[in-house]
């Protein structure tokens, strides 16, 4: 609860329901006051009282108000499990994601985020970005894990932001997609947009962004193909759409075509994808840094029954 409102009731509202009294007193709506009211939360004379409860004047009013709901979109700082950071200094901090989280709160998204995760830990990021998005310089699906690199300072965002725009990043992911690719190694040059019909999804569409995926087979197993892929661009969806689009979907991605019953048997909730490198220039000492990760249980487990 947040602020605690002390007042005797005016001669106007005598006689009113709680719920229509207090809407009208402090400008809130009914049900919002009802809501209060349910939690104990609204006192006449020291007593609780319920919406339907009418009001006496001059009897002394108390009631404790919530804490204004966060502008949609804001960031929360909250303490991420699984979220690591694996290198920070003055201009950047490089984490490695873990599966469930966003890189920056959105509409309709409330679970944990990146920015919301290094705010928790105390990690204070200065850049013009949008407020939500404060150094985010590129994005990781909610469902793929691995290495992002978020700025510190106005200068290392524009310098990484350029450096990603210019293709001057170094960005390797391993998928497991389904089947076997043919050629083993390739370039998937395809432009991606949104889905015609199906807003959450994207797709291979006249018109869209140029996207170029290229990819190597590293290993085949009997149902699935582990792929090193590299990003020469950065659409949303970019890999799930291109291999989907190939009919080769990463394992896992019920959205773009998997089988489920493949994931089931893999114990898989999410498509197997995972960011293992991120190279670039560092914007402050302006020598190449490379950072890689491991996979994670899900994805090792995977991979483990798979074999």
């Amino acid at each position: 609860m947040g602020e605690r409102r002390s007042v005797p009731v005016p001669e106007g509202l005598a006689g009113e329901r709680v719920d229509v009294g207090l809407a009208r007193l402090l400008g809130l709506s009914r049900s919002a006051v009802a809501d209060v009211a349910a939690s104990g939360a609204v006192l006449l004379d020291g007593r609780p009282v319920g919406k339907s409860d009418r009001l006496r004047a001059g009897a002394w009013l108390e009631i404790e108000l919530p804490d204004p709901p966060a502008p949609l979109g804001a960031v929360v700082a909250e303490v991420v499990a699984g979220l690591r950071v694996v290198h920070e200094d003055d201009d950047v901090v490089v984490v490695d994601k873990p599966v469930g989280v966003a890189a920056h709160p959105s509409p309709g998204w409330e679970g944990p985020t990146v920015v919301g995760g290094l705010a928790a830990a105390g990690y204070r990021i200065a850049t013009s970005g949008a407020a939500e998005r404060q150094g985010v310089v590129h994005r990781l699906d909610v469902g793929t894990s691995g290495l992002m690199v978020v700025a510190k300072s106005e200068y290392a965002y524009s310098r990484l932001k350029a450096a990603f725009r210019d293709r001057r990043v170094v960005k390797v992911y391993h998928a497991l997609v389904q089947g076997h690719p043919d050629p083993l190694k390739g370039t998937i040059d395809a432009p991606v947009g949104r889905h015609p019909t199906q807003d959450h999804k994207w797709a291979v569409v006249a018109g869209g962004k140029p996207s170029i995926t290229h990819y190597e087979v590293d290993e085949a197993f009997r149902a699935a193909s582990l792929v090193q892929v590299h990003l020469e661009t950065g659409r949303t969806h970019q890999i799930r759409v291109h291999f989907a689009a190939l009919r080769h979907p990463c394992v896992g991605d019920l959205t773009y075509g998997a089988d489920p019953v493949l994931a089931a048997r893999l114990g898989l909730t999410r498509q197997w994808l995972h960011a293992v490198r991120l190279g670039f220039q560092h914007p402050g000492t302006e020598e190449w840094v490379e950072f890689t990760s491991d996979y994670p249980d899900d994805l090792a487990g995977a991979l483990e029954r798979l074999a």
